[in-house]
């Protein structure tokens, strides 16, 4: 049972003008649920896309001075750390002092990084995890709505691949959504081996849902603690196996031997602030997303550490980046309280029934649009059209949540989201009874590091899997895609980095690499002493476009 904090009244949680509204999302109820607002055609899509969506406000962006990407645009605080200085001196390293000797070394303890360590592993190659926080603490133990594939009768790869393309913008790169969508069936198996406990009816098969932009009912999911469990179980077989995993220890630079292949990476220990080198045969980044960058100073769904640093490690190693100017913004932050501002309201909330309504109790989209177009439909709302409602950090609309248990009776909520009915619950609110306001949140990285069909970068031996990827979901991800695509590659990059290590010699250790990107940066005219990567935000000013710490 869920408690819900009982001791406030409505109108000591909400603002009259909210208490107004809500009148009018409750009067409306019955036949907004009944109401199926039509899909938008592709060229509406496109306009509302164009005139409304985050990423296509120019001024955010910018175009690098240098590097694999010269030319490309980017947001600007992302342009801040791809050519920012780096946090050490090369000619203070001594890189004969080896604190770490092994094959593949793992950087990030997420979903990515375990699947691949635990791959990896055995496959019979010696593993190393480095991780700045806990494995663990990731967006992978974020993630809530579940995990897609096509493992049905009525479903298939073929499907799930069309789907995502056109989800994504046709800009997927072919080979890696074929590898996504392909291996995804395997994939559920895999964890459900592991220990991971799915929804299932009583004769045992996995219940499946709809996601936005999904044409089957594929998605997986353990409540809606999908990513929690799916990071519980993987970090067990982690330490089940005994791999070794270097806790709050961030990786600041790699290492390059004398033929440009990673052979392993500067560490610089959290608490001690000490340097300590790692050896590697392979290298694998898995360092997850870049939400607590805040582009455009939105609040964020993402966990503490997610501050881009794989990418920046690559970008200044050599490796090119793909999509680096697309980012998710979820359309379901949680806009009010504030308590919580920012924090994911699953997608799942939709899939079992739930609808935007607006201030004025109306339906104003379909509720299964894909994030992108759902996010700035939302954002359109509470600007041009005027019809958002106030909260104490700006603006929000009404997901009308007992709309679920109308749709699906009752004790569907608490059955099937009791997170989030624990969450709003803390604050007084029960979602059984009272809509709940929300505002589109940074989620998603959706560009990252260009990798080939083995997972390797443009960079020799320089493995890359999860969110730090680019091209996997083209422009835009569709939900359950990304628990997917961290399992699915992060196997392939531990399968791939293992079979790499087992022929590889390392060549001299260097870091000429670091010295020859200081150098273009002086010849850019960069002045900007952004240390980068940025390991963690700082919100000592209260601001969220927060400087480096």
């Amino acid at each position: 049972m869920y408690e819900i904090k009982t001791d406030l009244r409505l109108e000591d949680i909400y603002t009259p003008e909210m208490l107004e509204s809500m009148k009018k999302v409750e009067a409306n109820r019955k036949s907004n649920a009944e109401l199926e607002p039509r899909r938008m055609t592709a060229e509406e899509k496109d306009q509302l896309l164009a005139t409304y969506h985050p990423d296509y406000k120019k001024s955010e962006f910018t175009q690098l001075k240098m590097g694999p990407n010269k030319g490309g645009d980017v947001p600007l605080e992302l342009a801040a750390l791809l050519q920012g200085k780096s946090r050490i001196n090369p000619s203070e390293i001594n890189l004969d002092r080896i604190d770490y000797d092994t094959d593949v070394l793992v950087i990030g303890g997420g979903g990515a990084g375990s699947s691949a360590a635990i791959e990896a592993h055995k496959a019979g190659a010696k593993v190393m995890i480095v991780t700045k926080l806990r494995i663990g603490d990731a967006n992978t133990m974020m993630a809530e709505g579940g995990i897609q594939a096509a493992d049905k009768p009525n479903d298939s790869p073929a499907q799930h691949y069309l789907d995502a393309f056109g989800g994504g913008h046709f800009a997927a790169k072919p080979e890696l959504l074929k590898k996504l969508v392909c291996e995804a069936p395997e994939a559920i198996q895999w964890l459900n081996d592991l220990g991971v406990e799915f929804d299932k009816a009583p004769d045992g098969t996995m219940i499946t849902t709809h996601g936005g932009g999904t044409s089957r009912k594929r998605m997986h999911a353990a409540k809606d603690y999908s990513g929690a469990e799916i990071m519980r179980t993987l970090r067990d077989e982690v330490f089940n196996r005994e791999i070794p995993v270097v806790d709050f220890t961030a990786a600041i630079e790699l290492i390059l031997d004398d033929k440009g292949c990673a052979c392993g990476a500067v560490l610089l220990n959290m608490e001690t602030n000490e340097i300590r080198i790692a050896k590697a045969k392979t290298v694998i980044i898995a360092t997850g997303g870049a939400g607590r960058l805040h582009y455009q100073g939105f609040p964020t769904s993402n966990h503490y550490g997610a501050t881009a640093d794989g990418l920046v490690l690559a970008y200044r190693a050599g490796a090119k980046l793909l999509y680096q100017d697309t980012l998710q913004y979820h359309p379901t932050g949680a806009a009010f309280p504030e308590q919580i501002f920012g924090a994911l309201v699953t997608e799942k909330v939709r899939s079992l029934g739930a609808k935007l309504i607006n201030k004025n109790g109306e339906a104003f989209m379909h509720p299964l649009e894909t994030r992108d177009v759902s996010a700035a439909s939302i954002i359109r709302e509470c600007s041009d059209r005027g019809n958002g409602i106030k909260t104490g950090s700006g603006l929000g609309v009404w997901l009308d949540t007992p709309m679920i248990e109308v749709k699906n009776g009752e004790g569907t909520i608490e059955k099937r989201i009791p997170a989030m009915l624990r969450m709003f619950g803390k604050y007084g609110i029960d979602i059984r009874k009272q809509p709940i306001l929300v505002y589109p949140t940074l989620h998603y990285q959706n560009g990252g590091i260009d990798i080939n069909e083995d997972c390797m970068s443009g960079v020799k031996n320089l493995f890359v899997a999860g969110e730090a990827v680019g091209g996997i979901h083209g422009r835009n991800r569709l939900m359950g895609n990304s628990l997917l695509d961290i399992i699915v590659f992060g196997r392939d990059a531990g399968k791939s980095a293992a079979a790499t290590a087992a022929g590889v010699t390392v060549g001299k250790m260097s870091l000429d690499h670091v010295k020859r990107f200081e150098d273009e940066r002086k010849a850019c005219g960069i002045t900007d002493d952004t240390l980068s990567p940025k390991l963690l935000p700082s919100y000592t000013h209260g601001n969220p476009r927060f400087e480096a710490k």
